[in-house]
């Protein structure tokens, strides 16, 4: 589910950006929000896409943001070609974006950097979001999550049961990472 604060935050830079009189940026990013909600609405109704189509909408949200957070957001997408054609539920990896966003790059005045990897191995799709930011300090970092990735882990399990594994943890050089592994499935045309 898309985040509301998502939408105002980034009509609010619009807005701004039209203020400072910035209207080529402000365009861009109204151009870059219409083609990411037409990709949302797209997926509205189907319950899996391929990572590559998942991938293609969360970059649209990534330069949105790009906009806004300019040279504080780095990210860095490592993926696998093999793993391109695999299904996922859509839009489960913009919340685990979302969330880095907040809690890393905008709470850290330097900004910081947001690394997507994802592989296949053997019959498993691995995916991982991971940030420089201060992490979780908490003895049960799933509990300290909050609203989006709760529904994160509820979506995954009401589609794979005990199928699927989730783990969040802050990292050694502080930071978060959020590691999925699902049942590697394309889709079957017959």
């Amino acid at each position: 589910q898309l985040n509301p604060h998502f939408l105002f935050n980034t009509l609010n830079s619009i807005k701004a950006l039209v203020r400072l009189r910035e209207p080529a940026k402000a365009e861009e990013m109204l151009q870059l929000l219409s083609q990411f909600l037409r990709h949302t609405l797209e997926q509205e109704s189907v319950e899996k896409i391929s990572l590559e189509q998942e991938l293609a909408t969360l970059m649209l949200y990534l330069d949105i943001e790009k906009v806004r957070f300019e040279d504080r957001l780095l990210v860095d997408v490592n993926v696998n070609p093999s793993a391109l054609s695999a299904l996922v539920p859509g839009l489960i990896l913009q919340p685990l974006i979302e969330n880095s966003l907040k809690y890393a790059i905008a709470a850290c005045e330097e900004g910081g950097v947001i690394r997507l990897t994802a592989h296949k191995e053997n019959s498993e799709l691995y995916l991982e979001v991971s940030d420089t930011g201060p992490g979780v300090h908490d003895d049960n970092p799933v509990r300290a999550l909050g609203v989006g990735l709760n529904n994160t882990i509820s979506r995954l399990d009401t589609l794979y049961k005990d199928n699927y594994s989730f783990d969040a943890t802050s990292t050694d050089l502080d930071g978060f990472c959020v590691k999925i592994k699902l049942p590697y499935e394309t889709a079957s045309f017959g």
